[in-house]
């Protein structure tokens, strides 16, 4: 029998909270959820169905220079999309470079604000 029962949320490091946010809440769409509690240290949590993302606003110890070009061969968080195109037409628009994902999946590799490798999977909408 498993203990671990889901994923509750995934962290990133990033330098400056509302430059993430222009990424993750105003190109992606993610919302900020309300419940962070204040911390000694800026961020924001941000909802991802009934799990979350939390940035904290923290010096990075990884290189942030120097990483894979293609996200898929680094270390990345994958969040489900509903429209690739749409996304990537936003992320052009935004003059954010991405590479489609090499394994023939509608899936593309994009980095944050901060260098964080972002995959983003289209799935069809949960009825």
């Amino acid at each position: 029998m498993a203990l671990v029962s889901g994923l509750h949320h995934v962290s990133v490091l990033v330098a400056d909270t509302e430059r993430a946010l222009g990424f993750y809440r105003d190109l992606l769409g993610l919302p900020v959820s309300p419940d962070r509690p204040a911390m000694s240290y800026g961020g924001a949590w941000l909802q991802l169905g009934s799990q979350q993302m939390h940035l904290l606003e923290l010096p990075n110890p990884d290189p942030v220079s120097g990483r894979p070009e293609h996200g898929g061969r680094d270390r990345h968080v994958a969040l489900s999309i509903t429209d690739l195109d749409t996304l990537a037409a936003r992320l052009d628009t935004a003059g954010i470079p991405y590479s489609l994902s090499r394994s023939g999946r509608r899936a593309m590799f994009c980095r944050d604000p901060d260098g964080n490798a972002v995959e983003l999977i289209e799935q069809p909408p949960e009825d």
